[in-house]
Order: C-alpha cells, then structure tokens, then sequence
C-alpha cells in the first residue's frame, strides 16, 4: 500500500500546484468557478460519511474557491467557510481522544496530522481572505463616490465580522490541545504555529480594529496569541512579530499593550514583558530619531504598558533608560511617563524599603532634569506629569519645594504649552498642598518666628552642662610654637635625616590638598603640613584658602593658611542659631541625647513644617507675580489658564489673588469668547458660589466680597466690574436677596459702615444697568434718602446717587426709534432735592462739593423737562450766596484782617473755596448747556421732524392714491429720492444750534456771560488769585467756555495756551491740555494752529502732564485730528521716559496706529530723521531703544525694501557721525530680504564713504551675517560675498586714507555744510524760557496759503499721505494743504465731528 503524500504547510499558495518531490501533496487540479458548487456539495457528503479526514480527498475543492474568491459569487465563499468551519471544529472535537490513544497507528497519526494542517490551512485562508476584503471595504467607506460598493462592501463585512469571534474562538480551542503528539510528541511546528497566529496579526492590522464594537474580537485575538504563547513556544516569534508591527502600524500600540498586560496577569507571561521592553531598548536612538511612525508606536506601546503593569515596567525600566539621552522626543516622554506611572502606583507611600525609596528618588531626579529639556513638548510633559503625580499624592514633601520652583522658573518658558502646563502644575499643588488652607506667607512668619525661638529656648535648657570645653581658637594657640618651629626649618639647609622623609605631593583639586594638610595637623605631622601647603601655595595661586596677600612674608603666610584650615576643620561648639530669615537654613540639626526627648523631636517637626509652609507660599506669591503678566498675553489658553490660577489661588487666602482677581477685570472686554467667558465663571465662582446654607448669608457673602473689589478700586475696574454684574443680572444670576439686602444697607435698616454703604451705591447702579427697573421703582428712597442731609456730610454718597439715578437716561438713541425720551418732570421732588443740595454745600468748604455738582447739573441736564431754567436758577441762588458772603466780609474788613484762605483785589475780598465753586459751577453749566443742545435738542428735534415727515407721507400716500400715476414725477420725489429732504434739515437744525451757541449763550442776556469776567480776571491775575485748586477750576472753566463759541474761543486762545505754557501747577497745565483736546475736535480750524504747543507739553517736567497731554495727542492723533508731519517725534520720544505708565500710553499709541494700515510706515522717515538730529537731545541708546519698538511694526516685505532705500538715500545729506550710526543701526534692524539685498547693491553708493566709521561698517556686517546663518540660493549667496568683499574694500580704504591724514597731509578737508538750526524741544524751566512773543497768536491757515500762493505759481491739489520724506518730492507725498475756497465756514458741533471724519 503506498503512504499517503505529507502535507507540507506551503510559505504562498502557489507552491502547492508545483511538485515539491516524493512524498509531498500537491493540488492536482485547479477546479473551474462554475464547478465549485457541485464540489463543496461532494465534500459536505464525504464529511458526514469520513469525518475531518475527508479533507485528504476533497482538499482542491476549497483551494480552488482561494485561488478563484476574488471572483466567485459571496454564497460559494460564505458556504466554504461553514464548511470548513464545521469540519475544523469537528476535528477539534475528535483529537482529544485520537491525542490520548497510545495505540494510535503511524499511518493514522500522519493522516490525521495531514488533515489538521489542511484544515487549518483552508480554514485560516478563508479567514485572511474576507479579512483582506473587510479592509478594502473599510477604504471604500471613507470614498463617498462609491455608494453602490460602498453599500455591498457593509453588507459582506458585517457578515464576516459576525463569523470572526467564534472562528478565533475555535482556533484557541484547538490550540489548546495537547498537539504535540501529532508531531511524535516534539515540540508544535513553527510553520504550523505561524500558520494559526497569522491570521490573529493580520486582523490587526486592520486600522479599524481599536473601535470598541470589535473589544470582543480583540479578546478572541488576545486568547488565541496566548494560547499559542502557553502551548507552542511561541515566545521568541511573537516578540518579533509584535515589535514590527509596533513599528509599522501606530494604531496596534494600545490594544498589544493591553495583550500584553493581560498575558502577564491572567497567563503568567511576565518575561514576555522584558523581551517586548529590551527589543525596544535596543534599537538604535538615532534610527528611531529619523523613523516618526515607528517611535510613536514604540511610546504609546511603552505609556500604555506602564500605566496598566507598572510592577512588571519597572524591573525592566534599566533597558530603555538609554533613550533618555536619544534624540526622539517622544521616546523620551514615553519613559518619563512610564517612570510617573511607577511613582504614582508602585513606589508610593511612606513605608517603602530603602531600595525603593533610591529608585523613587532617581525617577524623581530625571523628571526634574528633563523639567529643562531642550525640546518644548518634552518640558511640556513632564509638568503634566509632575500634576498627575502632585494630584495623586505620590510627590515626597521633601521634593515639593525643588518641583515647585522648577515650575516657577518654567513660567518664563517661551512656549505657550510649556507656561500652561506650568501654571496648571502650581494650581494642582495649590489644591493638593499638605500644609493649609490659609497660606499667606504674611501669617505664616509671625508663627514661624515663635516657634524657632521656642525650639532654641528647648535647646538651650536640654544641653548638659558639661565640663568647659577648649575652642579651637585655645588649641591652635598651644600649638603654633611647635608649627611655627616646623615652618621655619622649611627655610633652613636639608639635614642628612631630613632627606629620607617621603616626598608629598599636591592632590589634583583644592578640597582634596585641605584635606590631606588637616588630616597631617591632626596627627601633629606639622613638618609635612608646613611642607605640603608651601607647594599648594605655588599650586593654587589666588584660590582660597590658599591666598598670599602681598604683604605678608612666606612663613606668615603658611601659619595663617595652617590656622583658617585648622580651625575651619574643627566643628564649632559654642555658635549660636542663625537669625530667623528666608532661608531653609533656619532651622540646625540638633545631637540628641542618649535618653529620647519626645517634646524637643515634636518641635523640631513642628518648626519643619512651619518652615515648608512658609517656604511655599514665598514661591507661590512669586508665582502670582508671574502669573498676573501673563493676563494679557496673545495666547488664549495662557491666559484661561491663569484666571483659573487665581480662582485656585483665591481659596487659600492668599493677599496677592485680590490683585490678580482685579487684573483679570479688563479682560471682561476681550474680544476674544473663551477669555470673556473665562472671566465670567471666575466670578461667578468666586462669588456667586458662597458655601453659605441660606440665601440671606449667600447673599451677605456676596456684598462683602464685591465691596472688598471695589475699596480704592480704579474708575476702570468699577466699570469692568459693572459689566460683568450687569451680565450676571440680564441671565438672572443675582438672586433678588442681594437686591433686598443692597436696599436695607442703603435706607440704615441693616447697619454697615460709611465704606460699605457707599459701595451698595454703586453695585446698585451696577445691577440697574442690566435691569433697570431696581432704580426705577425706588426713585424716590434714592432721592430722599441719599440727599439727605445726613447723608450730605461728605457729598460722596449723593454723587454715588446721583451716579446711580443716571442709569435712568440709558443710551441717547431716541429719535432713531421715534419715541420720546425718558424725562422726568421739571417740578419732580428729584430736582428739587438735587437744587437744594447743591446750594446748600455751596457755602459749606468741602472737597467733595465739586464732584457731587457736577454730578447732579448732568443729571439734571439728562432727566428733566426745562433743565437750563433749574441750573438757572442754582446758579443764581449760589451767586446770590457769594455776594453776600462779600459784603459781610466787606462790613467786617475794618475789625478783622484778611484770612490767608481770602482772596482781594482792593475792593473787597472772598473765601476762596466760595470762588472756587462758583467757577466749577458756572464751568459745569456751561459744558452740560452746549452738550444739551447738541445732543438732546437736536436730537429731539430730528425726532419731531421724523415724524411729522411720517405723518405728511402717510397724507401725501392717501392722496396719490386717488391722482393719476403720471403726476408723481416731480421735483420733490427726485430730491427725496437722492436723500436731499433729509440733508438739508439736519444742516438746518445743526445751525439752529450753532447759531443760539454763538450768539445767545455769552450775549449780555444770558446768565452765564455775567461769569465771564470773572473767570478771565482770576485767569489772567496768577499772582493774585495763587491758590492751586481756584487755578485749575478757572483753567477749567475757561476751556469749558470756548467749547461755546467759536468767536469767544478764537478770541482766548492765545491765554489759554499761554497759560498752558507759562504756568507754574501741574494741574492748570493738565486741565488745559483737556480741555485743548476737547476744543481741537469742536473747532479744528481754531486750534491747527496751535497743535506744535500741544505737542510741547509732551516734553514737560511734570510726569502727570506729560501723561495726560499723551492721552489726549493719542486721541486726536488716531482721530486724525490734528497734523503728525514733522512733530509725531515727539510721541515716539515718551517710549524712553522714565515712568512706566507715559511708556504705556506710548506704546498703545503707536500700537494702535499701526492698526491703521500703513501708518507708521510712513511716518518712520519722518521719527528717524528728527530724532538722529543732534539738537533733538535723545541719547544714542535711547535712539536705538525707540526703533527697536518701532521696527518691530514693520512687517510687510514691501515696505521693508522701501524703507531699505529711502535710508541708504538718507546717508547723502546726513552730515554728522551720529546721524550716520543712527542710519546704519537702523537698517541693521530691518529683516532684510532678498529684495532688500539688492536695493543695498543698487545704493551701495550713497553709504560707501561712511563705512570707514566701524559702528556704521559693523552694522552693515550684522545685516549680510543673517543671510549666511540662514539658508540662502547660491546666487544670493554671491550677491552677499560680493557686497562683503565691496564693504571691506570701502572700510579698509577709508581707514587708509585717516591715517594717511594723520601722518601729515596737509589737504583741506571740506568744511561741512551749514546747518539751519532746528528749534531744540529739551525740556527747560518753564518761567523764564518762554518770551511772550511765542504766543502771539499764529496766522490762520487761510493767510498763510495766501502768501504761499503769491510767492509761486498754483500746484495740483495735494493728497493727505503720512509720508516724511523730505527728499522725495512726487506729487503724492507733498504736504496737504487747505486752501482758501476749501476752508470750511461753518464750524463742526460735537456731534458730528467723529462721525464725519468716519465718513
């Protein structure tokens, strides 16, 4: 009988249909598609009759349904598969018993394992062959224009994907078995194992296989790796099969690291775990370096692994410490994670063995270490994983202070990742600190200080009294004849015994040399110390301790090094604690005795973590400093971050959070959604979120808090703060207790002090913004309760009221909706209450009168019917007051001397406090009167013209109706339609107002022309009237009077400025820079003439003036209200003033008009050569620190180019060395394009010859050493060697031609050119420096251009542009002009100005 042929488990399909030799199966015949059902029909028949062995005979069938599956029809494939299915799970029934017969024939034991293998083999084909489909299916879906092969491909994988779990089940079933016997009893074939775990990594592969619907199929994979692990040997060819795949296929990483734990859990498997970790470790850092996709498998692998078998992780972390110092940041994060995993489950705790605790301290060392790591996202991760471990409590208090100023310090990383990761790391060991939950570090000294002094008086009392005890200051004077004796024989002949000593010689390092000379003093050896610090002497000249001073001979100085060493080497018994201080060192280590002193340790402990608090919240608040800067950084997650920060930091009682909660206030206006709403939830947690039980608590908590915010709180938070309540109040987040509470504070019937009630004013007005109605329906508890007398002891309260009542008016927009304005009656109890207040204080010298008047004329002004009639008569009621407080006073001239608080002119004298009011008061009027009729009268008026418009076209629409459609088109309809109607009556209304201002309101009939006189007399009479705060009232008022009309302003102009120049109070000048601002806008015309004064105050003594005349330049500048040609210098000159605020405006200022297209652009020829001018007066390095800021807006390579050559241009008429480094330096500033680089080699003429100076020459060098730093095109790269070789040629030439000068040449050099001086703009005294022919007023714009106009022939009309360029004269950069045909004879209300330009 011939043996049946032995099947051989082929590497690809193919080699079965070729004769491998004698004895070896091959597929005879490749069976037809139209075939194959007839024959699977055949092999179903034969299974039933012959079992699994029926394979040997029928094996071509399902060959053939392989070799044809990708074009035979899904039934054939799917019976296929169930068949052999059930022949495979068939067989898997029937070994056990065949595996356990010993009588089982040679001849049955090789047919059955021929049948196991082809089995196996068709079966496992099958399965990679709808697993390959699935996957092509899985591409499909992702391709939306295949829907048809997009529906069958769901349609047949979710068929497989159904059969894959209990296919992988039958497979581990039958792994499981004893199949060593079937091999004779030796070990599995490696073939065959291959054949069956095949099929497992290529599922795998499948990207979709981490999806949580097939969490079942990957357990199934999992079982069947496992058993062939357990039960083939599988080890050595799984670790390689898993470490490819970890390298090819990113998404494997979790689910085998998830195989793996489970293997070394459930199976025992743990040295797989060191195998999987040391291929790894292996693998070379700089192949990994330039492999991406392998190494993220690697790290996920590694993380994942950590975090579920951080025992098993750890006995292995030694094999992947070398990729510590690897190049790939991501392996180097991977075992940082690994090691947090460790820290955080395994070596957590207090009672590990000394050996753990040396790891634990060597992982903590290299989280540190890589705290600093040159790549960011590694610094990054570290700091989240110093939170993870912080959180969970698994950081040793011995190590919080180090991690804790490693995360302040990287608070200063130039990463945003870095920073955000920083600051969530402090707030998580703010959260989680062992100390306390108040840790001011204020509170914590006082306690701290105690209780070192209790510690040392404890000390002090448990030392023995023990008997004297020599001082090594004693023992050295008993010694030094014998080393002085010994010294001296190293200056003497060598005796015969001497030479046969040992030769000494001097240790490598210092310390070691110290400590070799002590050890020989110790053993009285003092011959060979002497000898040995002699050679150290010579050895380590200027090191201490071996210092020789100058003076001293050699032997001196060998005894006094021998007694600093001597000394120092004793330990000290009788010092004393240090002070109490900063520092850890605070605290000694004390000897303890034989017997325990359990009350001293207990201090000692105590101190320690008085010491460790105290310690922490120093570097918390240095933090908070820190964090409160990056408020307003650019990155919106820093800046989240940091107002989380200071909600943490607020709930630990920390002084400095108040200032960081009021830093975050400003942000409220952010445009950015994130930041806002980040502000928000900040302050709704810290305030609206009180664990109090009741409402009435809740609510008293929330009233204290946000009076605390606004104690000294700027003008700007209390808006901020306004905004944000009246947020809360329009989403009902304010409950109506607060309400309550705020209205029982204010009428007294819940006592608080005058602080608290003066802030209920004002969160009242804060939540009527959002709503109202709160002040609305208590109109009358405000007025009477808040201008009562009482309550105007001070006048803050009622001008809070007053504040608070404003609301009422809310924004003047009426006439655009067609209703009528809100406006309280004249006779309303309100008004009458404001008059009386106001004239009662009148008399009353209070400085806070003023702002409580000027409060209540605005609302006066905004709320009532017939407001000019009750300022009318306030003002004459108060004037009234004056005049008889003025004769009183001139009754009682002759019995009492003049008060040095009264004020005369010969005819009589006043109080001066009554004049200063009466000026606020007819200053206040006076503005509230202009703002009225051009605000609330005109818009009134536009509103009754509407709508009696509205009402005529209703009438006119009627009656169209009933004409004939051809009568419609007329005149009026075609103006209508051009808007003409409208635009016409609103310049018509617009000089109704102008109108009454310019000739009713100072006409000798109106009430506030009697003032005038006065006014002008105490602004004219400084040496008279010399008190400061009547000075600035009057300065005040007088600007508030030219706001009326444009003749009285024209005709006072000239004091104005003049005492804006002239005067001596800072405040006069400041009231009168506001006041210019405000007039430039009403009347620019007036005031162009003047704008080179405006300008000058920049540079005034005074920080406030030169502050506010910023502000206000900053305003009209951006308003473009006034020139910037040839004066804007002087705003760029406050970017180096000493205060930080005026640099602030500065900086604003030009931050803001880069906004504005390409503004500074074309104003920085224009800077540059004003400030370069010697006269200028600004320093070289203050020059350099202006265009540092300044260049930094340059942006656009376009204007870089420009700039590049209108400065080599500038290098012609410069004159001085100055103006040629300040020229150089700044081109060094410009990034320089490759553009830019030829418009330095088309001008290199213009600076050839000022390169000889060596700044100007080393700034060009700087410029042509980017582009080598950088990749340039070789041709760029000639073009720079060239302009180099061209620079140094110059350079040399021009040093050449110096000292050929110098050595005697007698050529005249050219005298320089004369200069016209430029006015100089230092700062000088402002008195004495100014002549009264500087303020003669300027001749208007028209009389110049006039003159202009006959001195030559008539130009093309010039466009308005920013440049500064004297040099180039194209007609769009000459000066704009207005001539006299364009000169507007009508002036601009306020109103209308802004929006005007706009348009």
């Amino acid at each position: 009988m011939v043996a049946a042929p032995e099947f051989h488990l082929p590497l690809v399909p193919a080699d079965l249909l070729r004769d491998g030799g004698p004895g070896r199966y091959v597929v005879r015949e490749v069976l037809a598609a139209r075939e194959l059902p007839p024959a699977l029909a055949a092999f179903r028949a034969a299974f039933r009759a012959q079992g699994a062995l029926a394979v040997l005979e029928h094996f071509d069938c399902v060959y053939s349904v392989l070799h044809h599956f990708r074009t035979v029809g899904t039934s054939v494939k799917e019976d296929a598969l169930e068949l052999m299915m059930r022949v495979v799970s068939h067989h898997s029934n029937e070994l056990p018993a065949i595996l356990s017969d010993s009588g089982l024939s040679h001849a049955d034991r090789a047919a059955h394992l021929n049948a196991l293998k082809m089995n196996c083999y068709l079966l496992t084909g099958l399965m990679d062959a709808f697993e390959m489909e699935t996957c092509k299916s899985s591409c499909l879906e992702a391709d939306p224009g295949r829907k048809n092969r997009k529906n069958h491909a769901k349609t047949s994988g979710s068929l497989w994907e159904e059969e894959r779990e209990p296919l992988l089940r039958l497979l581990t079933q039958l792994l499981q078995l004893d199949l060593r016997q079937l091999w004779r009893g030796l070990a599995v074939e490696e073939e065959f194992v291959s054949l069956m775990t095949g099929s497992c990594y290529r599922i795998l592969e499948n990207p979709s296989i981490g999806l949580q619907r097939y969490r079942v199929t990957r357990e199934a994979v999992t079982h069947l790796l496992a058993a062939a692990l357990v039960q083939c040997d599988h080890m050595f060819s799984a670790t390689l099969k898993i470490t490819q795949m970890l390298q090819h296929f990113e998404h494997v990483a979790p689910v085998f690291a998830q195989a793996v734990s489970l293997w070394a859990k459930e199976y025992g498997l743990k040295s797989l775990v060191g195998e999987l970790l040391r291929e790894i470790g292996q693998k070379c850092p700089q192949d990994l370096a330039r492999e991406a996709s392998g190494v993220k498998g690697y790290a996920t692998f590694i993380s994942e692994l950590a975090e579920q078998i951080p025992a098993l992780v750890l006995s292995n972390m030694s094999v992947l410490l070398p990729h510590l110092d690897g190049e790939s940041y991501m392996m180097r994060n991977a075992i940082l994670a690994a090691m947090a995993e460790v820290l955080v489950q395994v070596l957590n705790g207090n009672q590990l063995e000394e050996a753990a605790r040396g790891t634990r301290g060597k992982f903590l060392d290299m989280l540190q270490a890589h705290v600093c790591d040159v790549h960011s996202f590694v610094r990054s991760r570290v700091l989240q994983l110093f939170t993870r471990i912080v959180q969970c409590k698994a950081l040793p208090l011995t190590r919080f202070q180090s991690v804790v100023s490693l995360a302040v310090g990287r608070l200063k990383d130039k990463t945003v990742l870095v920073v955000k990761n920083a600051i969530q790391l402090l707030a998580a060991f703010l959260s989680n600190n062992p100390f306390s939950s108040k840790l001011s570090w204020i509170h914590l000294d006082e306690p701290l200080k105690k209780e070192v002094q209790k510690l040392k008086e404890m000390r002090d009392r448990s030392r023995p009294t023990a008997a004297p005890v020599i001082t090594p200051e004693e023992e050295w004077e008993a010694m030094l004849p014998e080393v002085r004796a010994a010294t001296q024989q190293l200056f003497q002949p060598l005796q015969e015994e001497e030479e046969e000593l040992p030769l000494l010689e001097v240790e490598e390092t210092v310390e070691r040399t110290v400590e070799q000379i002590t050890g020989l003093l110790k053993k009285l050896n003092y011959k060979n110390a002497a000898r040995l610090t002699q050679k150290a002497l010579c050895r380590f000249q200027g090191k201490e301790p071996f210092v020789a001073p100058g003076e001293e001979n050699e032997e001196a100085t060998i005894l006094g090094v021998l007694k600093r060493l001597y000394i120092g080497s004793c330990p000290g018994e009788n010092s004393e604690n240090p002070a109490h201080d900063n520092s850890s060192d605070k605290i000694e280590e004390v000897v303890q005795e034989e017997q325990p002193q359990t009350e001293l340790v207990k201090q000692e402990m105590l101190v320690h973590y008085l010491q460790d608090a105290y310690n922490f919240s120093v570097k918390i608040t240095e933090a908070l400093n820190l964090i409160s800067k990056m408020m307003y950084e650019n990155s919106v997650s820093v800046v989240q971050e940091a107002i989380e920060f200071f909600v943490t930091v607020s709930q630990f009682g920390m002084p400095q959070a108040l200032l960081g909660v009021r830093r975050m206030l400003p942000l409220i206006w952010s445009k950015e959604p994130g930041i806002k709403e980040a502000v928000l939830n900040a302050y709704r947690q810290l305030y609206l979120s009180p664990s109090k039980d009741s409402e009435r608590a809740k609510a008293q908590a929330l009233v204290h808090s946000l009076s605390l915010i606004m104690v000294d709180a700027s003008l700007g938070t209390i808006q901020c703060l306004e905004e944000i309540i009246s947020e809360f109040m329009q989403k009902d987040e304010i409950k109506p207790a607060v309400t309550q509470l705020l209205w029982e504070r204010f009428t007294e019937k819940s006592p608080c002090s005058s602080l608290e009630r003066h802030a209920t004013v004002m969160l009242l007005g804060m939540m009527a913004r959002g709503n109202p109605e709160i002040i609305g329906s208590n109109l009358d508890i405000l007025a009477t309760v808040g201008l009562s007398e009482k309550a105007c002891e001070n006048y803050r309260l009622p001008q809070e009221v007053c504040n608070v009542i404003f609301k009422l008016a809310g924004n003047p927009k009426p006439a655009l909706e067609n209703c009528a304005p809100f406006r309280l009656p004249q006779n309303h109890m309100l008004f009458g209450c404001l008059s009386e207040t106001v004239s009662k204080g009148f008399a009353q010298p209070s400085s806070h009168w003023i702002p409580f008047m000027e409060a209540a004329v605005t609302l006066i002004y905004q709320l009532a019917e017939g407001a000019e009639e009750i300022c009318a008569d306030i003002l004459h009621v108060c004037s009234q007051q004056a005049l008889e407080k003025l004769q009183e006073a001139d009754e009682q001239k002759a019995d009492a001397g003049g008060s040095p608080r009264r004020v005369s002119d010969g005819s009589g004298s006043l109080s001066t406090f009554l004049l200063l009011h009466l000026v606020a008061l007819v200053g206040q009027v006076a503005l509230q009167q202009v703002a009225y009729l051009e605000v609330s009268v005109s818009a009134e008026l536009r509103r009754r013209r509407l709508l009696k418009e509205e009402k005529t076209k209703k009438q006119s629409d009627t009656s169209t109706k009933k004409q004939r459609p051809q009568s419609t088109g007329n005149k009026t309809t075609m103006e209508e339609e051009l808007g003409l109607v409208g635009a016409t009556a609103d310049d018509t209304e617009a000089e109704l107002i102008r109108s009454i201002c310019e000739t009713e309101l100072l006409d000798g009939k109106h009430l506030l022309s009697a003032f005038v006189p006065l006014v002008l007399k105490i602004c004219n009479n400084p040496g008279l009237y010399n008190d400061s705060a009547l000075s600035a009232a009057a300065a005040l008022t007088l600007g508030k009077l030219c706001m009326i009309s444009s003749e009285f302003c024209d005709s006072h102009l000239r004091l104005l400025f003049t005492m804006m120049e002239k005067s001596t109070l800072p405040d006069v000048r400041s009231n009168l820079i506001i006041a210019a601002g405000d007039l430039a806008i009403r009347f620019p015309n007036l005031l162009e003439p003047w704008t080179s004064h405006l300008y000058a105050r920049l540079r005034d003594p005074c920080p406030s003036v030169r502050q506010t005349a910023g502000l206000v330049m900053t305003y009209l500048i951006l308003k473009d209200m006034v020139k910037v040609k040839g004066q804007v210098s002087e705003m760029a000159t406050l970017l180096i003033d000493p205060e930080e605020a005026i640099v602030g405006v500065a900086q604003n200022f030009f931050g803001e008009l880069a906004n504005k297209g390409n503004a500074v652009y074309n104003l920085l020829p224009d800077i540059i050569s004003h400030l370069s001018d010697p006269n200028s007066g600004i320093e070289e390095e203050s020059f350099h620190t202006i265009m540092r800021h300044l260049f930094s807006y340059i942006t656009k390579d376009k204007q870089t180019e420009s700039l590049v050559e209108k400065l080599c241009q500038r290098f012609r008429t410069a004159s001085t060395e100055r103006q040629y480094q300040d020229l150089s330096h700044c081109l060094a500033l410009l990034p320089v394009s490759e553009r830019g680089l030829h418009k330095l080699q088309d001008n290199y003429d213009c600076f050839a010859d000022k390169l000889q100076h060596p700044a100007v020459y080393n700034c060009f060098q700087t410029v042509l050493a980017r582009f080598h730093r950088a990749g340039v095109k070789p041709e760029t790269k000639a073009l720079v060697e060239e302009l180099e070789q061209k620079l140094s040629a110059s350079h040399n030439r021009g040093l050449d031609s110096a000292e050929t000068c110098q050595d005697g040449s007698q050529t005249p050099m050219p005298a320089p050119a004369k200069q016209k001086p430029i006015g100089s703009s230092r700062r000088q005294p402002l008195s004495p420096a100014n002549s009264d022919n500087a303020f003669v007023t300027p001749p208007s714009r028209i009389l110049r251009n006039h003159k202009r106009a006959q001195k030559r022939p008539p130009r093309k009309r010039a466009i308005v542009t920013f440049s500064s360029d004297e040099e180039n004269n194209s007609e769009d950069e000459l000066l704009a002009e207005l001539r006299e045909e364009e000169t507007p004879t009508k002036t601009t209300p306020i109103t209308r100005s802004s929006a005007r330009r706009r348009r």
